[in-house]
Formats: structure tokens, sequence, C-alpha cells
């Protein structure tokens, strides 16, 4: 039996050992090695990788997420889960934009953490179900939304939402149960969740061109007014960004 590698990085000493105990006692998992910092995972990683890097966060020079991103970049085989202190909504929606497949808190179960781990080693994306919160679908819909408004140099570069996946969407904004949306859009909870899936992809996508897009912009500032250039510098993107997330928010409130 091929057993699920683990690599450990968290800065909490105790926590890690609690961890480590408990994969220790499952047959099918093998802990290869832990740290206290992200920077020391990733060297370790980088040079053996395991099959699932259980990161934290916070408390660290490279913060969980930024590492997530450069081992989905370079190692995308490697599942990564991400540990949070506690909950937070807006660090649980850029790991998903980072790639990350899960998100834990500390005072998880540990019967939990081992299925966690399990899910994610055959390929699951238990983070997908994040997107079931209202808060975290607007959140999607609003950077749908503001780079489809930016341009279209800029936004033919980038994943769309179907207008499926925007219906979905909005419905779960206004708060309707799943079970409720299933009905009104006839279509099977399998189908919503595979459209679910499918935005946390495009998510993940968009994370990373951005990235591009704005290191090819930072080449360019201030603009050059050569014709037809439609290439906007980082303070006028930012500066759009506000207004359209303003007009984003009267027009849900």
């Amino acid at each position: 039996m091929e057993k699920i590698t683990v690599f450990l990085a968290d800065w909490q000493v105790l926590f890690r050992e609690g961890i480590h105990f408990t994969l220790s006692g499952e047959e099918d998992m093998d802990v290869i090695g832990e740290s206290a910092e992200n920077e020391e995972a990733l060297a370790f990683i980088e040079k053996t990788p395991p099959k699932i890097a259980i990161l934290n966060a916070n408390h660290s020079k490279l913060s969980g997420v930024d590492a997530c991103r450069r081992l989905k970049q370079n190692l995308p085989e490697v599942m990564v889960i991400l540990i949070m202190d506690s909950e937070n909504e807006e660090q649980l929606y850029s790991a998903m934009k980072g790639g990350a497949s899960a998100c834990l808190t500390k005072d998880a179960d540990p019967e939990d953490v081992v299925n966690l781990i399990r899910e994610v080693a055959q390929g699951a994306q238990p983070i997908s179900e994040a997107l079931l919160k209202p808060e975290i679908a607007a959140h999607v819909v609003e950077e749908f939304e503001i780079f489809t408004a930016i341009g279209k140099k800029v936004a033919d570069l980038l994943a769309h939402l179907l207008p499926v996946e925007s219906n979905i969407l909005r419905h779960i904004i206004n708060g309707t149960p799943l079970e409720e949306i299933t009905k009104t859009l006839n279509l099977s909870e399998e189908i919503i969740r595979y459209h679910l899936n499918l935005i946390l992809a495009k998510l993940v996508a968009n994370d990373r061109s951005r990235e591009v897009i704005e290191a090819a912009q930072s080449g360019v500032m201030p603009r050059a007014g050569k014709p037809g250039v439609e290439y906007v510098t980082r303070e006028e993107f930012n500066e759009f960004k506000e207004k359209l997330i303003e007009r984003f928010k009267s027009l849900v409130s």
C-alpha cells in the first residue's frame, strides 16, 4: 500500500506534535518532515515532494498562501492544506485563489483532520465548499465583474463565469439554500458542485494570470501614449476596482 506522505509546517511545536502523533497512528500515512517556518518547508518540499503539505497561513515571513502559490506553480502535484488560527473569510478567499485544496483551524477534531487529508490525497477540493457562503460568493462575482469591465485586452486573458455559474452564485449571495437552488435552476446537486469546482479552478488560474498582467503593466508605467494600448497603471487599476466594488455592493444590498 502506497502511503500518503505529509509534510507539516507550523510555528507551534505542540500543535505540530499533536498532528504528527495523530497521523503516526494511521497505517496509510507517513509524516516525512516538519518545520516551524514556511521558508524551511519549501526548501525541503522542493527536494522531497510529499503528497500533502500542511502549512500555516500566518506567523511566517512567507505566508502560507504565498507558499501555496509557489508550490502550485512549481510542484502542482503537491496538495496543500492551510492551517488558520481561526475562521477568517478574507484569508479563506485568498487561500482559494492561491490553489489550496483545503483549510482547517487549530481546533479541528483529529479524526476530521485525518479524513480531510485522505480526501485531499484522492484529489478532492473541500475548499470549494466555501463558495456556498454568501460572503465568499459575493467576492467571486465582484472579482469576475471587475476583470470583465476593465478592458478587452486584459479580460481576454482571463477565465469568465458561465451564465449558469453566475446564476448559482447570485442565488448563494441571496442566501438561497442549496436544495432550493437545485429546484430553481433545475440542476442536480452534483452538477452545481461540478460548477463550483470549475469556478474554483478559474479563480486560481486568474490569480496567476493577474500576477503576470501586473508584472507586464509595471514595466510600461507610466503610459507611453501609444495608440491602441489599453494597459492601465496599478494606481488606475486600484482606483477602478474600488469604484466597481462600491457599485457592486449597491446593486446587491
